[in-house]
């Protein structure tokens, strides 16, 4: 049987899988370092997100240790193994602290016992199965965002974390920043009286040119790399850089992701929903304008603007003609936060200029504001890897949990699908259909190419 057919027979019943896997950690290590007091972390994905932000935000912490990483692309694979092996050096003074065990498929990745948890830094087309089934096989996970690309995969996906118990922080963690907290604090205690109006600004991306098919590189899966989405012909601006970590193109294509307003606006849209109160909730009406290009291969949306009106009262507006950040203004004043000078990758799309100031109000004296005891004080994590970690072993939840992050995405998504219809889209959070229009709901979901995909999923 080939090893792929393998994989996929097997992974529906990995809870009782056994493979003769050798030990990863060497014998040498004993005491306060011992593996047993470690949380053994897999890598999915070794690009730009991968290496600038979750695997070095995490082995910097000493209750992690990762063992194990697996990309596609044959370089960046060995690449990724390169950079824990000479990160621990560095931390440890130790030549051969770990062995990183290297994986071309994250399914073969799961059935590793040795492996407590995984980190799924992949395109955002590749996000909501390895998380599933991670799951399924009894992971814990860190899941960048956006969790998923349709509202339907997102659901499964909190389903299944729900009935399984795992631990999964998604990647927003703008939460684990205080001037997020602190704002959202401010205004849910009502320092700005009665908030009508949020203000989410967000960039769009450019247009690009025409790409020619280009052979496939030797070493890189791109049929799996594809997974769920249409086969389409390799071109390398399509997908990432083959020299380098920049920024790679597939954040600019529609079948590998929805544009800004999926990459950056789960950021957004999940801080704005801490200082609105709707984490758990979403908009009941929405409508959008939106510019797409009308050649090249980059297809995803540019300059846009979105008005979402929520039960409560409260109308969000989200344009890239904002600064970047959140302005909550309420019938005694406004509060606008950001990231600061904070950056996640070197190749961030918005300059630190563009977003300096963190916290500022209309009057400085609220930001001065102390938050009284019976008053309401939201969860506090200081890091947001590190929060992950400490939740794995309490079996706690996290400050980004997966039904949070999935009704964040949800706003994202029904944005997404606002832009490509010219008419006001009534929304129901609760069932998460829109009301009376077929043609919206038919975009809740998209066809998934065999064998990939969340539909394909051996879920007993």
């Amino acid at each position: 049987m080939e090893r792929r057919k393998f994989i996929g027979t097997t992974l529906k019943g990995v809870a009782a899988a056994t493979i003769g896997i050798p030990t990863i950690v060497p014998s040498s290590v004993f005491g306060k370092n011992a593996p047993s007091n470690k949380i053994n972390i897999g890598q999915i994905g070794c690009g730009r997100i991968g290496r600038d932000h979750d695997m070095v935000g995490t082995m910097q912490h000493d209750l992690a240790r990762m063992v194990a990483v697996c990309d596609l692309d044959k370089n960046r694979l060995q690449d990724g193994k390169l950079l824990v092996e000479n990160y621990y050096k560095k931390k440890t003074g130790q030549d051969n602290y770990v062995d990183v065990r290297m994986y071309d498929d994250y399914r073969e990745m799961l059935l590793n016992k040795d492996i407590d948890a995984v980190i799924i830094s992949t395109p955002d087309h590749w996000h909501s199965q390895p998380a599933i089934e991670a799951a399924l096989a009894g992971k814990d996970i860190y899941l960048q965002k956006p969790t998923s690309l349709t509202i339907a995969e997102g659901r499964v996906l909190s389903n299944v974390i729900k009935k399984t118990g795992r631990i999964l922080q998604v990647g927003t963690q703008q939460r684990s920043s205080p001037q997020f907290r602190i704002a959202a604090e401010l205004v849910r205690n009502g320092r700005i009286g009665k908030l009508h109006t949020v203000k989410v600004g967000l960039p769009g991306d450019p247009s690009g040119p025409a790409a020619p098919a280009m052979p496939v590189p030797k070493g890189f899966n791109y049929d799996m790399w594809l997974g769920s989405t249409p086969e389409v012909p390799y071109t390398e601006i399509g997908v990432h850089p083959q020299k380098g970590y920049d920024r790679p193109g597939w954040l600019r294509v529609e079948q590998f992701g929805a544009g800004m307003i999926t990459g950056w606006g789960q950021h957004h849209f999940d801080s704005a929903a801490w200082g609105m109160d709707t984490e758990l909730t979403g908009p009941i009406s929405i409508q959008a304008v939106a510019e797409f290009p009308k050649s090249g291969l980059w297809n995803v949306h540019g300059d846009f603007m979105v008005k979402a009106e929520y039960a409560n009262g409260v109308t969000m507006y989200t344009s890239g003609g904002f600064p970047n950040g959140i302005r909550y203004e309420g019938t005694e004043g406004w509060i606008f936060v950001s990231r600061g000078d904070y950056v996640a990758s070197a190749s961030d799309p918005v300059s630190k200029a563009k977003s300096s100031k963190a916290l500022d109000a209309s009057n400085p004296k609220i930001l001065e504001s102390v938050i009284g005891e019976n008053e309401i004080h939201l969860y506090k994590s200081t890091e947001h890897h590190l929060n992950w970690l400490e939740c794995i072993q309490s079996r706690k939840e996290p400050i980004s949990p997966v039904e949070i992050g999935h009704r964040a995405c949800s706003v994202c998504l029904v944005s997404h699908i606002a832009m490509k219809l010219p008419r006001k889209l009534r929304w129901n959070p609760t069932t998460e259909k829109f009301i009376n229009d077929d043609e919206a709901n038919k975009m809740l979901s998209r066809s998934q190419r065999k064998p990939y995909g969340t539909n394909y999923i051996k879920m007993a």
